[in-house]
């Protein structure tokens, strides 16, 4: 609650004891002081959740703000937004043009863009370290590599046939890359910037995500209709679950479930940390394709791309609760705080 909040409730209490007696009022107005005074918990105020989403379809990428329950930003970029990749302290956030070849970088306080950077040929997918981007440019096959001090590029990574999305590591020791053309993800080693393996998964893998103390990697086979598990400490596949058709975004919430969304059937898929699906697949919009879980393990967001929606699901319950006009073609989408 805002001081200017804060000050207008006091005063109607004070003016609420008018006809009391005056120990009364004396007794109320020195409760008030207290706790004016007394710091109130960061706790006792519902997380500032903003989810950004690029809108392939009006080249710009919209801020909802879930605390207000609406749109409160809709930023300018560059031609054809498709992802979004969110820094490490949630200050700023970077956004891919894949039809202008660059990035832009977002303050996510002021959204406003601050840099806008070159990079490789049809830029798709973005995930970011304390100390760089790492961009998948689809049209190159490779990944470029942005320092987020200076927001300039300083290298470029050759990696499998069309490269679609990145992901990095919990502990940020690793970025893996999901090859769109060649079956397979890429392994980069962030510490000396070279791939140092490659993982062998299901036809035409696109969204990746991995489990929050990283010793799961789940990805996306869009062609396969299925999600390869893959051990994050050995780097071998392990598993593979059917899903929906066409799956395309990969998240992890909090506690470790996996949400799919699947772009040929309108659906959800909900598995366990295992892959295993624990709810019956999930009614959204059309054409679901990037999937985003909140920090604060309370909902999961998914652009619906053939409907301009964005769907919010319940991370607990695993139902839809809301579905939110967001912009034309929304894509990727990240969720800061």
């Amino acid at each position: 609650m805002e001081f200017a909040a804060e000050l207008k409730l006091y005063s109607q209490l004070c003016a609420s004891t008018v006809r009391r007696a005056r120990f009364t009022r004396l007794g109320v107005i020195a409760m008030v002081i207290v706790f004016l005074l007394t710091p109130v918990p960061a706790s006792a105020y519902p997380p500032r959740v903003q989810v950004f989403v690029a809108n392939s379809g009006g080249d710009v990428t919209a801020v909802y703000d879930t605390r207000l329950g609406e749109v409160v930003a809709s930023v300018p970029v560059g031609r054809s937004p498709v992802g979004v990749g969110v820094g490490a302290d949630g200050n700023l956030v970077y956004v891919t043009n894949e039809l202008s070849n660059s990035v832009s970088v977002i303050d996510a306080r002021t959204y406003e863009v601050v840099a806008t950077v070159p990079v490789g040929r049809h830029p798709f997918g973005v995930a970011v370290t304390p100390t760089h981007a790492y961009v998948t440019n689809f049209g190159s096959n490779t990944v470029t590599v942005i320092d987020v001090r200076t927001n300039a590029p300083v290298l470029e990574i050759p990696v499998g046939r069309f490269p679609h999305t990145p992901v990095v590591s919990p502990d940020g020791k690793r970025v893996y890359v999901t090859n769109n053309g060649a079956q397979s993800v890429t392994v980069i080693d962030t510490k000396n910037q070279k791939p140092v393996g490659t993982i062998p998964v299901g036809r035409f893998p696109a969204g990746i995500a991995t489990s929050p103390n990283g010793d799961r990697v789940y990805v996306a086979n869009t062609g396969s209709d299925t999600v390869t598990v893959i051990d994050g400490r050995d780097l071998d596949p392990i598993k593979s679950t059917p899903v929906g058709k066409s799956p395309m975004g990969v998240s992890v919430t909090p506690r470790g479930r996996v949400h799919v969304a699947n772009a040929g059937s309108d659906t959800v898929t909900v598995l366990d940390r295992s892959g295993d699906p624990v709810i019956p697949g999930i009614p959204v919009a059309q054409q679901p394709e990037g999937s985003a879980a909140s920090p604060d393990d309370s909902f999961v967001y998914v652009t619906n791309t053939a409907a301009g929606m964005m769907s919010v699901i319940d991370a607990g319950t695993g139902k839809l609760v809301a579905t939110v006009p967001i912009g034309r073609e929304p894509e990727g989408l990240a969720v800061t705080s």
